[in-house]
């Protein structure tokens, strides 16, 4: 018998992997759950075998804030077709945060070539902080407490260099203004801790949407903004409501209830002759229009709109 039959060795392989992995049988129940999977979810193993994968452990989806953990999932297309499937997606994170990861499924097959299950891994698809980065950040003032993403301070420095690159060599970026509606509402009925909670949260789910080139910082108390090196007008749209459906889905449990506030958003693009304060002023202005075409909208019956 090869040493590769025992199931203990074949499980230790398994879990020594560096990306989440977990096995679901026939009716999609999780039977499987790596160390990989809980290091990356913060779901451990005891909370989630036993369960269906449709519960928040596996909720991933193609775009943000969107869950196709039905039918349309990689792991019950697999069972499904008996084809593997890919897909680029979101999982939530116990602490309440979206993590960005590629997801494959593959099917699971018995002796008599029957699909019992399916196996699905996950690679977390965030990016570490540049390392340039993380030095100034170590400097006294640059980092917001509450959230561990930029302070104000440093958002105006990242503000002036991208600027002033921007002026000699043209190279677009663009900034979005990002406000939770209602912080001190919530943090005078539920505490402040409940509020330093949300904002974390927030702040890792922004931190894993971004790419290693854009900037991320705490504006005001309930503002982030974010720069968004080398994307153009015609993108920042998209791109503003991607993020902004992602901060939909955050939650945090708090008292025995899932809280979260609603985020208004608002964008503008590096025109030439800009200085900080005209790019600011125009991503608020985009924001308010965001958020008043969104009461019109609730007060005549239609369609939330999110502006333009």
């Amino acid at each position: 018998m090869s040493v590769f039959d025992d199931l203990e060795i074949c499980r230790g392989i398994l879990e020594s992997l560096p990306i989440g992995l977990a096995v679901v049988d026939i009716q999609k129940k999780i039977v499987f759950w790596s160390d990989g999977a809980e290091h990356i979810t913060g779901h451990l193993r005891h909370d989630v075998i036993g369960h269906s994968c449709i519960n928040e452990a596996l909720l991933h989806c193609d775009r943000p804030g969107c869950e196709f953990c039905n039918e349309d999932c990689p792991l019950a297309h697999t069972i499904r077709t008996a084809h593997p499937a890919e897909a680029l997606g979101f999982l939530h994170h116990k602490s309440g945060h979206e993590i960005p990861v590629t997801v494959r499924a593959v099917p699971v097959r018995n002796a008599h070539g029957s699909i019992i299950g399916a196996v699905e891994t996950f690679v977390d698809q965030r990016t570490a902080t540049p390392d340039y980065r993380r030095d100034s950040l170590n400097l006294p003032g640059c980092v917001d407490e509450a959230t561990g993403v930029a302070s104000h301070a440093m958002m105006l420095f990242y503000l002036r260099e991208t600027l002033a690159t921007f002026s000699e060599v043209n190279v677009p970026f663009g900034i979005l203004h990002l406000r939770l509606e209602g912080l001190d509402h919530f943090r005078a009925s539920f505490g402040p801790e409940a509020a330093s909670s949300l904002l974390r949260v927030f702040a890792r789910t922004l931190e894993g949407a971004l790419w290693k080139t854009d900037y991320l910082g705490r504006w005001s108390d309930a503002q982030f903004l974010i720069i968004l090196n080398g994307c153009r007008e015609e993108a920042l749209y998209s791109v503003r409501e991607r993020i902004r459906r992602m901060l939909a889905a955050d939650v945090i449990e708090w008292w025995g209830e899932r809280r979260s506030l609603p985020v208004s958003a608002g964008h503008a693009a590096a025109q030439p002759g800009d200085t900080i304060e005209a790019l600011i002023e125009r991503a608020q202005k985009s924001l308010e229009t965001a958020v008043a075409a969104r009461r019109y909208s609730a007060a005549s019956g239609g369609t939330p709109s999110s502006g333009s």
